[in-house]
């Protein structure tokens, strides 16, 4: 069982930076592909970023530019630098992880990730 802690939500203004970390309970990091969801009020959670062991990314276009997804393996950390936020970043950010012992493959879809953290809140203001 893998346990998941986000940190690093809160309120900023629009064009403001953020910095969410996602700490993970994991015994080996490197195996364990990850990604950051959010979900804003009424809507569906959906892809942000995705990161692989070995630290290929992806990153959905809303965010494409603005946001850099990033890993410490040997500190079991995960982050998320959001840069030039919009209110349209508001949601509350979760952190994700699908054990992939190749550790070269990022997921993109919701149902494919095996544990979750609790979730961030982000709120930007315009």
């Amino acid at each position: 069982q893998v346990q998941l802690v986000e940190s690093g939500g809160g309120l900023e203004q629009a064009g403001g930076s953020l910095r969410l970390s996602c700490a993970a309970s994991a015994g080996i990091f490197s195996i364990w592909a990850m990604g950051w969801f959010r979900q804003a009020p009424g809507k569906e959670r959906s892809l942000v970023s995705s990161i692989s062991g070995s630290g290929n990314t992806y990153y959905s276009d809303s965010v494409k530019g603005r946001f850099t997804i990033s890993r410490e393996n040997a500190k079991n950390t995960m982050h998320l630098q959001m840069n030039s936020l919009k209110p349209e970043d508001t949601a509350v950010y979760y952190c994700a992880a699908r054990w992939d012992p190749t550790g070269n493959r990022y997921y993109t879809r919701e149902a494919e990730y095996q544990h979750w953290g609790q979730g961030t809140q982000v709120t930007v203001s315009s």
